[in-house]
Order: structure tokens, then sequence, then C-alpha cells
């Protein structure tokens, strides 16, 4: 999930996703200042499950973490879409986001 907040992107993961992965027992969040590029993989997160890589999104800086996660893993899966946000990112070019569905075409895609 990656949703526009003023001039920054805020990427966290789904319901869905959250949902397919279980308790999370496990997040590695990057470093404030990161610079990345889409596709890069920024985070990790573990659960009773799987591991799994959440990539960047788009080209940009990494402006602000979500730390509390570290210590609080499990709440990606209380409220994926709300307080458990990974990181978010300054876009080089917001444009990239043109790229991406929107909400409710997701919600049908998965439906």
């Amino acid at each position: 999930m990656a949703a526009p907040e003023d001039d920054l992107i805020v990427v966290g993961i789904t319901e869905h996703a959250a949902e397919q992965l279980g308790d999370i027992v496990f997040v590695e969040l990057p470093e404030v200042g990161t610079q990345v590029n889409k596709d890069d993989e920024v985070v990790v997160i573990e659960s009773v499950k799987a591991a799994s890589d959440i990539l960047a999104p788009i080209d940009g800086e990494i402006v602000e973490v979500n730390e509390p996660l570290v210590e609080d893993p499990g709440k990606v899966g209380e409220d994926p879409t709300g307080e458990a946000w990974f990181f978010k990112i300054k876009p080089a070019d917001p444009s990239q986001m043109d790229d991406y569905m929107d909400e409710a075409a997701y919600l049908a895609y998965i439906g």
C-alpha cells in the first residue's frame, strides 16, 4: 500500500496482505535519509508463516520511519492501513505513482 500524504508517500501493507502473513513477529525498517530506487528492498517483515520484503514503490528519499513497529511488530496485523505504516518517502518523481491502482481498483482485484 502506498498512499499520498501532502508531498510524501506513506508505505505499508494492506489488510489483505496482513491477513495472508499472519502474526508479524519482526520488522526491520530503513534508515531515515536513505535514497532508494523503485523496487529496492526497503523493509523486512517476518511472520509466523514467512519472511517478506517490502519494496520501494518509487524513487526517492526515506524521510520518516515508524519506529514503534520495531518494538511492537504485531501492530502490523492490528492496524495495517492506519497506525502500522512502515515508512514515508519523498518522491523524486511523483508521476511514478500513476502506475499504481487506486484503493477501489485494488479491492475489486482481490475481491
